[in-house]
């Protein structure tokens, strides 16, 4: 494979990502998953190194990782070892840090690459003639390529950038084959919601989902994360449903693999999304999905294929789609077989890394 001018070293590529690839984070957790997928490969012409951002402590240590990740690429540059920058962009925080890197790529004279994670990105980057949009329009039309999660992103990105078109590459996120056997709950069909805890991941239309389930004898839930847990138990507590729904709050990526073993049935009733790992995690153990249609989703959710879509926020629907999934087993057992070759395919982590080593050598060139 060709990697520039001299294929007779390997392509440096430095990876920009909250937390070094070392948290539990959506990005932290699918770049974790890369460089482990890397490794087992070979990294055949890939020297890959990854870089915090933003830090694993309070975001006020953050200006701290960021600036250590600049002097990180002027020296790499210095001693030419640094061909392609790989910028993890989420909204907010994110884009205000990844700008400064952007630009200090651009100064360099290296190429970038952006990976676009944000679900709430058309919110935030509104095409206006802002300051921010126009510096955010400058950042994506100097990268050498863009990595989106699915159409509806080539999509956004396009019509806010047009210029980047050529540039866009469609990647869905991807994740391992889990480590852990799936058993599911047995008799007692185990429903799973794993992340943040609040409105925007419609908790609130889940809890009451479930209180109109309370008739049903045999489910019980598992609603892990941070945010807002200790509201969520409460709401729990009044609606009778102590006893049968955990909060256990956040959770390690151990337990998440053990939740997801234990489970039948993932559950994200998202206002607002990307393509969330959770999902591609569920799929990969074979489990049944519940999600809404919001961004990259219906790409891998194919309702009554690969799982069942609702309406956002709409309560009844969400009830009776984990109702049928409660009262059906042979159902679950068809959609979570149908998720678990759709993973096997098209989002498992070993065609995912070569697919990401394949942009940055477009990139390079």
């Amino acid at each position: 494979m060709l990697q520039r001018n001299t294929p007779s070293r390997s392509l440096d590529v430095l990876v920009a990502t909250p937390s070094g690839g070392t948290g539990q984070g959506g990005i932290d957790r699918v770049m974790g998953g890369l460089g482990h997928e890397l490794e087992r490969q070979g990294s055949s012409g890939l020297n890959v190194r990854f870089g915090a951002t933003r830090g694993p402590g309070h975001i006020a240590l953050s200006p701290l990782y960021l600036g250590g990740f600049l002097l990180r690429m002027i020296g790499l540059r210095a001693v030419g070892r640094l061909d392609v920058v790989h910028i993890n962009l989420a909204s907010a925080g994110s884009t205000y840090r990844k700008l400064q890197i952007a630009r200090l790529a651009r100064l360099l004279g290296v190429p970038y690459v952006l990976h676009l994670h944000g679900g709430d990105y058309p919110n935030f980057w509104k095409g206006d003639d802002s300051a921010l949009s126009r510096s955010i329009r400058t950042m994506f039309a100097g990268a050498a390529r863009i990595i989106v999660l699915g159409e509806t992103w080539r999509r956004f990105v396009i019509s806010r950038a047009p210029e980047v078109t050529d540039a866009v590459v469609v990647l869905p996120n991807a994740a391992a084959q889990p480590s852990l056997p799936h058993s599911g709950g047995g008799e007692t069909a185990h429903i799973l919601f794993l992340g943040r805890i609040g409105d925007l991941k419609g908790v609130p239309q889940l809890g009451e989902a479930l209180n109109r389930m309370q008739h049903l004898e045999n489910w019980r839930a598992t609603i892990a994360g941070d945010g807002h847990v200790e509201a969520a138990r409460a709401k729990a507590a009044e609606y009778g449903l102590a006893d049968r729904v955990a909060l256990p709050g956040w959770v390690d990526g151990a337990r998440v693999a053990e939740l997801i073993a234990s489970a039948d049935i993932l559950v994200l009733p998202s206002f607002t999304e990307n393509l969330p790992l959770s999902i591609i995690e569920a799929m990969a153990s074979g489990l049944a999905v519940v999600a809404t249609p919001v961004g990259a989703v219906p790409d891998i959710v194919r309702d009554g294929e690969t799982g069942l879509l609702v309406p956002v926020g709409d309560v009844e629907a969400l009830a009776a789609a984990l109702t049928r999934l409660v009262e059906d087993p042979a159902l679950r057992q068809r959609l979570g077989a149908a998720a678990l070759r759709l993973h096997r395919e098209k989002l498992d982590l070993a065609p995912y890394a070569r697919a990401v080593g394949e942009v940055w050598r477009a990139a390079a060139r």
